[in-house]
């Protein structure tokens, strides 16, 4: 099978971003697989791109894009090259972003506009589960390890201390960057604390919503999954035996086949 592949296609929003189509060479319109990503993630980490071929070769249309204020550029969009952009991201920017996304992607000629599923990891389940409750064009909504609140900030004195100094650092594992988050993130979900309730917004969906998890997730505990399940009408939850929180996946991935445990994530999603 022939699979067209059309990398870092600039998107805007309230800045310039990335995002990567990947779709079998076919005369049918396609059904929109959208994935979004989680915290401190991009669209090349680990498997991710070899998850989109797998998702062409079963005929879908897979799309993946960095967030505006993910952390990366234009330039260098697997690296963390703006911490700046980083410190300033929000909930309401992820969303404004998606929506770009959505309707850039849906009006594409290979698209399927009546059959468009959103695909969010970890945070980004989070964000896919309120977009899919706001955007009546989603069909369909699959998460993985995703959380179940997006109040997930420092508490008690980290709190107070965040609040007296604007900003505060989180180390990440992989390149040792101190990442910021200023306190503009707190007030963004402060104010919009009632359009960014992940409870509430499973409780308006009326779509097919299927939750994976892995019952190892060292991240996001396996209850967040069971949560939306009981939250969501429409809703099937599928726990993967011994999965951490990225299934297997890591950065850099540099075999050219999926891990097992993701492997079986996009069966389960290509069977629902």
């Amino acid at each position: 099978m022939n699979l067209i592949k059309q990398k870092n296609i600039i998107l805007k929003s309230s800045r310039e971003f990335l995002a990567d189509a990947i779709f079998p060479d076919s005369e049918e319109k396609l059904p929109l697989i959208i994935f979004v990503h989680g915290y401190k993630g991009y669209k090349d980490w680990g498997a991710w791109e070899l998850m989109g071929e797998k998702f062409a070769k079963a005929g879908f249309y897979f799309v993946k894009f960095n967030f505006s204020h993910n952390g990366t550029t234009i330039d260098n969009p697997n690296d963390f090259a703006d911490l700046e952009a980083f410190g300033q991201n929000n909930y309401s920017k992820e969303l404004d972003d998606l929506e770009v996304v959505i309707n850039h992607f849906k009006n594409q000629k290979e698209v399927d506009s009546n059959k468009i599923i959103l695909l969010g990891h970890s945070r980004g389940g989070g964000i896919s589960i309120i977009k899919a409750s706001e955007n009546k064009s989603i069909s369909k909504l699959i998460t993985v390890a995703s959380v179940s609140t997006l109040d997930r900030f420092p508490k008690n004195e980290a709190f107070e201390n965040w609040e007296k100094k604007g900003v505060y650092f989180v180390e990440n594992a992989r390149t040792k960057q101190k990442m910021p988050h200023y306190f503009q993130f707190y007030q963004n979900f402060e104010i919009n604390k009632e359009r960014f309730d992940v409870e509430k917004a499973c409780k308006i969906l009326r779509i097919p919503s299927l939750y994976i998890h892995g019952s190892n997730d060292e991240s996001v505990q396996q209850s967040h999954s069971e949560n939306l399940h009981l939250w969501t009408k429409d809703s099937q939850l599928k726990i993967i035996e011994n999965a951490g929180h990225s299934f297997g996946s890591k950065e850099p991935w540099e075999s050219d086949s999926l891990p097992k445990e993701l492997d079986e994530v996009i069966e389960v999603c290509i069977g629902f």
